[in-house]
């Protein structure tokens, strides 16, 4: 274990950024979340100190390294959602884009050198050879993947003019809950295709719609490298550790390296739950591929990696055992 370290975590009130303060609690380092609680959840602050704040607000971010004096950040605080990037793109650039901007320039005028940064598999775009390794082509399809695309670019620039440090870690579809049903997937609205899945399946939300069961895939439904958080979360850690090691600033994959359709998620949730998916079809979404999974080798090899927690059941059964004892409707 390295020694104890204070990480803001910008968006650690959200789903992903909950479970890796968790993490980063369980191995001895103090999180501090830094959240507007737009999305976030405040239930879901365990485990350090918050300071509420806006990504996009320079004052609020000066506020936050002034008085927590941070060692390093991970940054988790953005707009994540395709459909919804296709509409409004502006509000994906200014979250994303800029607020990310702003906060890199706070970590410079307070001498903070290490940063984790959340990205995504949408930087690729509608690939033609799988599975996606680190090399492979960019091409985002969507608002959402460019405006990641453009932070992974500036973090490059600034880390070639400065002494920044950073790793991008690009996840391929996080799925699953905490097994200690302390914290979850809770979104406002939930778009996910597993929450949404289970949720229709224990009546709880409306007959799930499919967007499209037309693509060049074996069953006609897209299919997704799903990564239970809880191994993201383990990921982070790592690449924290590899910074401070030494570690060259990179990019990472996340991913199990294998494809899951959506009919192999309704096929799982009716095995483990006992329930049919009731489920309708609709038209492709804008911007939607057939098939993304990943190559995790580099994040293996550098950052001493693996999946361990990533089987389609475990994610399901924890997923379904969150919802079954927290989840009442709205968060």
């Amino acid at each position: 274990m390295s020694t104890q370290k204070k990480v803001l975590v910008t968006g650690g009130a959200g789903y992903i950024g909950s479970h890796v303060c968790k993490a980063l609690h369980a191995n001895g380092h103090i999180p501090i979340v830094f959240d507007n609680l737009s999305t976030g959840h405040e239930r879901f602050v365990k485990w350090g100190p918050l300071h509420l704040g806006d990504i996009t607000n320079p004052d609020d971010l000066n506020d936050a390294f002034a008085k927590r004096h941070p060692d390093l950040v991970m940054h988790f605080a953005a707009s994540a959602y395709v459909r919804e990037s296709v509409a409004d793109p502006m509000k994906y650039y200014v979250n994303n884009c800029l607020g990310s901007l702003r906060l890199l320039d706070a970590m410079q005028c307070h001498g903070v050198k290490h940063i984790v940064v959340s990205s995504t598999c949408a930087v690729y775009g509608d690939c033609k050879s799988l599975p996606i390794d680190e090399s492979t082509p960019k091409d985002p399809q969507s608002p959402y993947g460019r405006s990641k695309l453009f932070v992974e670019q500036a973090l490059r620039d600034l880390g070639n003019a400065s002494d920044l440090k950073w790793v991008a870690l690009r996840y391929f579809n996080a799925a699953g809950s905490d097994p200690d049903l302390e914290i979850g997937e809770d979104h406002t609205p939930e778009t996910h295709i597993i929450p949404l899945a289970i949720q229709a399946a224990l009546g709880m939300a409306p007959a799930l719609q499919i967007f499209g069961d037309d693509f060049d895939t074996p069953d006609g439904t897209a299919i997704r490298d799903y990564v239970h958080v809880n191994d993201l979360a383990t990921a982070h850690v790592n690449a924290m550790t590899y910074l401070e090691n030494g570690g060259a600033s990179s990019a990472f994959n996340l991913g199990t390296g294998t494809g899951t359709s959506i009919k192999d998620i309704l096929d799982t949730i009716k095995r483990l739950s006992g329930h049919d998916v009731p489920h309708s079809v609709t038209a492709r979404s804008p911007g939607d591929v057939p098939a993304l999974y990943a190559s995790a080798t580099r994040a293996n090899r550098y950052l001493d990696w693996t999946p361990t927690q990533s089987s389609l059941d475990n994610i399901i059964k924890t997923a379904l055992n969150w919802y079954r004892h927290h989840r009442t409707g709205k968060g």
